[in-house]
């Protein structure tokens, strides 16, 4: 679904419990450090460390706000080939007995900025052999995608755009913006996949922001509890702008009894 669709705002009125992100019982949340409620202090020498806190994640608030079951999928410096490539291996996160009905993807920062990945197109993507899938940050994300999509073929996606920052360079603010349309060409692709447009209606994250929400560079707790809420409201919008497409979410486990006719969707892809 290309979120285009949807004209008003809908990150306008902030929802203190997600709404009906609640429909969804298990959620998994794939990301990086800013998914894993990650603390970064700063010592008297000059000395950051980072700490991932789960318990302060956006996905734990999420899960507080709707009683749902919230995986993190997530570690800080995270990077989608990573993730590919031996993370999610090695920590259970393609174990089929943790598959979820809804599954949140977060990442691009580490990719893009720290390892200068090429971000790449749908062009890198083979829908019939993923692991054929070209070694861009497109590539790897997709190959994510696909790899939950075969646990769980009804299951939905949100893709979660990187927010406008202050004071941004403009080869900086322009990968952000190609990294944003990257996301909605896949929600134009796979079925049952949506775009969380932070790039589009989140705050700027500048000075400003971070003085109310950061700390030494990172989140702070009430800079996740507003992204659990921005996240949430955002589903829940998705949601309330489609009723019918989410009719059989409590059937997403038992896919023989799922009929896709009933949401107008034909097949994995386009």
């Amino acid at each position: 679904m290309n979120i285009d669709t949807i004209k008003d705002n809908p990150l306008a009125e902030l929802l203190p419990d997600g709404g009906y992100t609640a429909i969804f019982r298990r959620i998994a949340c794939v990301g990086d450090s800013l998914s894993s409620g990650e603390f970064e202090t700063l010592a008297a020498d000059g000395t950051r460390r980072y700490h991932d806190i789960f318990e302060h994640s956006w996905g734990q608030y999420l899960a507080r706000m709707t009683g749902a079951k919230v995986y993190n999928f997530s570690r800080g410096g995270m990077t989608a080939r990573e993730y590919c490539e031996s993370f999610a291996e090695a920590n259970g996160m393609w174990d089929p007995e943790k598959a979820c009905q809804a599954y949140i993807i977060a990442l691009g920062v580490n990719d893009i900025f720290g390892h200068n990945m090429p971000i790449g197109s749908l062009a890198d993507v083979d829908f019939s052999h993923p692991e054929n899938n070209r070694p861009t940050f497109a590539g790897y994300y997709a190959k994510i995608i696909q790899k939950y999509k075969a646990m769980r073929p009804y299951a939905r996606f949100f893709l979660v755009s990187m927010p406008k920052a202050g004071d941004d360079h403009p080869d900086n603010a322009k990968r952000r913006a190609d990294a944003a349309a990257l996301l909605h060409s896949f929600a134009e692709a796979f079925s049952y996949t949506y775009v969380i447009d932070l790039f589009k209606y989140a705050p700027v994250y500048d000075a400003a922001f971070y003085e109310k929400f950061g700390l030494h560079g990172h989140l702070n707790p009430a800079g996740y509890l507003l992204t659990a809420k921005m996240i949430g409201t955002y589903i829940d919008h998705i949601i309330r702008s489609d009723f019918p497409a989410f009719r059989q979410a409590g059937l997403i486990d038992l896919p023989e009894y799922y009929d896709p006719a009933l949401d107008g969707v034909k097949g994995e892809q386009k």
